[in-house]
């Protein structure tokens, strides 16, 4: 049985997987902690939405790429996955906090592309600090 979970596709196809749902519970987290419902929102051509959702996606994707890289073991690379989002999800509020005069998701909800634009640099941006952050 050993020899099964050691297998490169065997292991590629149980990253991929764990990956897939993580990002799926990442996403639904982070449309927990907007005003807008992202998929809505997508729907009806909103751009902001579409750029900061484009680069949450990426960010959780990056810090997984890095999670899979430096660790052996599919709970390890779970558990710097988990960390390297709720360190994206700081970011997140830090960037809310950051701009007191005006509200990013009252921004973003407006369609204002150049937050959108910045939202999404910034979780792009964070999502590789992180990832030079995880290692063994």
């Amino acid at each position: 049985m050993n020899l099964f979970w050691e297998n490169v596709y065997v292991q590629t196809a149980a990253n991929y997987s764990v990956v897939i749902l993580c990002g799926g519970l990442f996403l639904v987290i982070f449309e927990l902690v907007t005003k807008y419902k992202n998929w809505e929102e997508i729907q009806k051509g909103n751009v902001a939405v579409a750029m900061a959702t484009g680069g949450k996606i990426f960010g959780i994707s990056n810090v997984f790429r890095f999670s899979i890289e430096q660790h052996d073991g599919l709970f390890e690379m779970i558990g710097w996955g988990f960390y390297g989002f709720a360190l994206l999800l700081i970011g997140y509020f830090i960037f809310e906090f950051l701009t007191p005069k005006f509200n990013i998701d009252d921004e973003i909800q407006k369609d204002n592309r150049a937050v959108g634009f910045i939202s999404m640099v910034i979780s792009i941006g964070l999502s590789f600090v992180i990832g030079a952050g995880i290692t063994n």
